[in-house]
């Protein structure tokens, strides 16, 4: 099918974008690498009256940390993000989940903070964010305000960003020096929804655990942190038991479909599974660091 009719706007600036969001309201929709809307669009399950195009705007494809702070502008590609020196160095998780977003021709094209705001329940990195313990940056021509990834995902594709609001950063606390983490993924095959993904990411002090986070894809309404399972680790030794428990409250934690990927009590199995087997990685890494 063909998308219903648009008029199409090429924002320069910033502030030029805001301000036709502002005008046009309800029926405008931001356009970034489009991996998302375009495809709704065909399918007339999104039928907006204008198109802002935010991909000229500068400044918001840059990748840089300082006091204490990775700041992700959300023009950023997929693949520059795997290819980030910096998130390679300092952000295993965030790592080990951009390669496997989708498949390269969306990796190439879409944006991180497109895939945040659509808020697909099966997307990688909103489970990565909450595990990292993330926030986003919302601007409009009301001012800006800032949101922790827990509060910005609210349902199956839909945020707590206003029409008039455009994301326009990603801020990652900066991990201490003994940190790990990683991002796990099962699918049928390369390019596929996740049958089930978990990110993980644990801080490391005087032998106990200072802070864990945890993601979960693609196992219910939004992506999942699961908080019991967070709190069980948190100030305890890193032990295999200490992580099949976690593993085990993760699982609960989790609300699968059963579907053509899987049964719920396979996903909720594989979620104990990849929660148990992440911690030990993510325990590993922040140990050598």
């Amino acid at each position: 099918m063909l998308p219903a009719s648009f008029e199409y706007h090429r924002a320069s600036s910033l502030e030029e974008a805001l301000d036709l969001l502002s005008t046009f309201g309800e029926g405008a929709k931001v356009l970034a690498g489009g991996q998302s809307l375009i495809p709704l669009m065909k399918l007339r399950f999104a039928s907006p009256e204008h198109l802002v195009d935010v991909n000229h705007i500068a400044g918001l494809d840059g990748i840089a940390e300082a006091d204490g702070v990775l700041r992700i502008g959300s023009l950023v590609r997929h693949n520059a993000l795997a290819a980030s020196d910096v998130i390679g160095a300092r952000y295993p998780t965030i790592a080990a989940a951009a390669p496997q977003v989708a498949d390269p021709i969306v990796r190439n094209l879409g944006t991180i903070g497109g895939s945040l705001a659509h808020a697909d329940p099966a997307g990688d990195l909103g489970s990565v964010m909450l595990a990292l313990g993330a926030s986003v940056v919302l601007r409009s021509t009301r001012g800006e305000r800032t949101l922790p990834m827990s509060e910005f995902l609210v349902d199956t594709f839909e945020t707590a960003i206003s029409a008039d609001e455009i994301l326009t950063e990603i801020r990652v606390p900066a991990p201490s020096a003994r940190a790990g983490g990683t991002y796990l993924k099962l699918e049928r095959k390369v390019g596929d929804f996740a049958t089930v993904g978990v990110a993980v990411y644990l801080v490391l002090s005087n032998g106990t655990i200072e802070r864990a986070g945890i993601g979960l894809t693609g196992v219910g309404l939004k992506n999942i942190e699961p908080e019991q399972a967070e709190a069980a680790l948190a100030g305890a030794e890193p032990t295999e038991e200490r992580f099949a428990e976690a593993a085990r409250l993760a699982a609960e934690a989790s609300h699968p479909a059963s579907d053509v990927r899987g049964s719920a009590e396979y996903k909720r199995h594989m979620v104990d599974i990849y929660v148990r087997r992440g911690l030990s990685t993510a325990f590993d890494s922040a140990r050598a660091a």
